[in-house]
């Protein structure tokens, strides 16, 4: 599946201009003491026809917390992580990005979910572009970035994911693995306030999953404000700081890693990591 330029306004976020090697990837632009969550749920309910996806989901997540939604297949997950940026419009509620309640269309829509990176199963680069014409785009197109400066910033994100040598490559010449980090660039290339990754290993090779986490728990180390929805239990062991346990659209557990996963409260958790931690 491809996106055109509409879809990059989802899947990149703000543009800041500093230097993206920086050590916090996080927006230097919003206070540190801030107390208001980053991501905020109120009552919010979700339906596709008679199937109830989303129930009564409150939820805060506060800036720079990284929080890992696990769940068996069908729970919500995925639909929970998508009506952050309204690629699934809910039914009922109300959904707050860094304090600001996310619209149900338009302009201020496009603006919030700029504030979004998020990061699929499927890579989704643009296959007649070259890697670092796939980071730069977005800068360049909806920003308004000159040449220079995007593909300045196009390398040094691709350094900071370990493909900067694959720069000039299509994404067919790369190993899943790779086309993954380079879809995270992209993201980053946007400096979001927040990044989704809803199941990004999901469509690899056992092989290039690690070389993505590996990413990804790097970004948690940095601040980044992150929701993973994976099946990846070492790396919500360790990276993340908070442990959503999803079933039948409703969130039944909400607890930090080692607790969950050492004591898990519900009947349908333990029985959940009973089948996963037992292979």
């Amino acid at each position: 599946m491809l996106i055109g330029l509409g879809g990059l306004l989802v899947t990149f976020g703000v543009l800041h201009y500093g230097n993206p090697m920086s050590q916090n990837i996080s927006n230097p632009e919003v206070s540190a003491t801030s107390q208001q969550p980053m991501i905020e749920f109120r009552g919010v309910e979700k339906y596709f026809d008679d199937y109830h996806a989303l129930r009564n989901i409150n939820l805060e997540v506060p800036r720079g917390q990284v929080v890992v939604v696990l769940g068996p297949s069908g729970s919500g997950k995925s639909t929970l992580c998508r009506t952050i940026n309204r690629l699934e419009p809910i039914d009922q509620g109300e959904i707050f990005i860094d304090g600001v309640q996310l619209p149900e269309e338009g302009k201020e829509l496009a603006r919030l979910r700029s504030d979004v990176g998020m990061v699929f199963q499927q890579f989704n680069l643009f296959p007649h572009m070259t890697i670092r014409n796939n980071v730069t785009l977005g800068p360049m197109k909806v920003r308004g970035l000159k040449k220079p400066e995007a593909e300045d910033l196009a390398m040094q994100l691709l350094e900071r994911v370990g493909i900067a040598n694959q720069a000039d490559k299509y994404p067919s010449q790369l190993s899943g693995g790779q086309q993954q980090r380079v879809a995270i660039a992209r993201a980053l290339a946007m400096r979001p306030k927040v990044m989704l990754f809803d199941e990004p290993t999901s469509a690899l090779d056992p092989e290039m999953v690690n070389e993505v986490l590996d990413v990804m728990a790097n970004l948690a180390s940095e601040g980044m404000t992150m929701l993973c929805v994976t099946h990846e239990m070492g790396f919500a062991r360790k990276a993340a700081d908070r442990v959503l346990f999803m079933d039948t659209g409703a969130i039944v557990e909400d607890a930090e890693p080692n607790s969950f996963f050492t004591n898990p409260q519900s009947d349908r958790a333990k029985d959940f990591l009973g089948k996963i931690l037992s292979h």
